[in-house]
C-alpha cells in the first residue's frame, strides 16, 4: 500500500479544507526534446534518484525545487513576507532570473547573485511552499522549466512536472516513501523540514498542486536503494521505447 496516499490526477482536484474542489489546468506544450519527470514529495528520494539517472542515460539534471527555493530566498532577503503574493510578485517582475546549466546540471541565479549555499535554510524550508504557491511564481518557473527542453534532453524532478509542466511526456514516475521514512531522511540531512505540513501545503494548494499524473508509474523508495529505484525506472524507460545508452 502506498504510504503517502495522494489520489491520481483527474478531472478535479480537492481545494483546501474550507473550499471547493478546483480544476487543474493542464497546458499542452510539446517538448522538442525528450523529457523524464519524476515528481513525488519532499524528501521521497526523488532529487538523488532523478540526478543519479540523469547521469547514467546522458540527459541534464534539472532541479525545479531548487527554483523555487531560490525566489523564497531572494524574497526573505528582501524582508518580503511569504504570505504577500502581490509583493512577491512585484519583486519577482523586476528581478533577473537566469536558469542555465552548469555541466550538466541546472543552476539559477537571480540578479546576479548563486543562491545555492542558502537554498536549505531552516527560514527557506519553512517558506517555500508558501511562496510557491503564488500563480505567478508558479507561472514565470514553469515558463523557465520548460525551456531546457527546447534543446536537450532532460530528467526534471519536481511536484508537477509530469501532471503540469510537461504532460505530453511519456515518460513519467511518481517517487514515493512512507512519512517516517522520509521524516528520518531529512533529520539525516541535518534538515528540519516538517514532512506533513510540506505534504499538505503542497497537494492542498489551488494552483498547480503536488498530484498522481493519471499515467505516471508509482514507485516507493521506503526499502529501495537509490540505484533499485534508477535501475526500475531504466527499465519501464525501455518498456516505453526509449533507447538508452548506459554511462559509468
Amino acid at each position: 500500500m502506498q504510504a503517502h496516499r495522494l489520489r491520481r490526477e483527474a478531472g478535479k482536484i480537492p481545494g483546501n479544507i474550507a473550499g471547493p474542489a478546483v480544476h487543474l489546468l493542464v497546458v499542452s506544450v510539446p517538448a522538442v526534446h525528450r523529457v523524464v519527470a519524476i515528481d513525488g514529495p519532499a524528501a521521497s528520494g526523488k532529487s538523488s534518484v532523478a540526478r543519479v539517472l540523469a547521469k547514467q542515460i546522458g540527459f541534464n539534471y534539472v532541479n525545479s525545487g531548487a527554483m523555487y527555493r531560490a525566489v523564497t530566498w531572494h524574497v526573505l532577503q528582501h524582508a518580503i513576507s511569504p504570505g504577500d503574493g502581490d509583493a512577491i510578485v512585484r519583486l519577482l517582475e523586476t528581478s533577473r532570473l537566469d536558469c542555465d546549466l552548469d555541466g550538466d546540471a541546472s543552476r539559477i541565479s537571480i540578479d546576479g547573485v548563486d543562491p545555492t549555499p542558502h537554498l536549505r535554510d531552516d527560514r527557506v524550508n519553512a517558506e517555500v511552499s508558501l511562496v510557491s504557491s503564488v500563480p505567478r511564481v508558479r507561472e514565470i518557473l514553469v515558463a523557465k522549466m520548460r525551456a531546457y527542453a527546447n534543446d536537450r534532453d532532460v530528467v526534471m524532478e519536481g511536484r508537477d512536472i509530469g501532471s503540469v509542466v510537461f504532460p505530453q511526456t511519456p515518460y513519467k514516475f511518481y517517487i514515493d516513501a512512507s512519512p517516517d521514512v522520509r521524516l528520518r531522511r531529512r533529520i539525516a540531512q541535518g534538515q528540519r523540514d516538517k514532512i506533513a505540513a510540506r505534504d499538505h501545503a503542497d497537494s492542498s494548494r489551488r494552483g498547480s498542486p503536488l498530484v498522481i499524473a493519471k499515467d505516471a508509474q508509482v514507485i516507493d523508495s521506503s526499502n529501495l536503494t537509490i540505484e533499485e529505484v534508477v535501475n526500475k525506472i531504466v527499465d519501464r524507460l525501455k518498456v516505453k521505447g526509449m533507447v538508452i545508452e548506459l554511462t559509468n
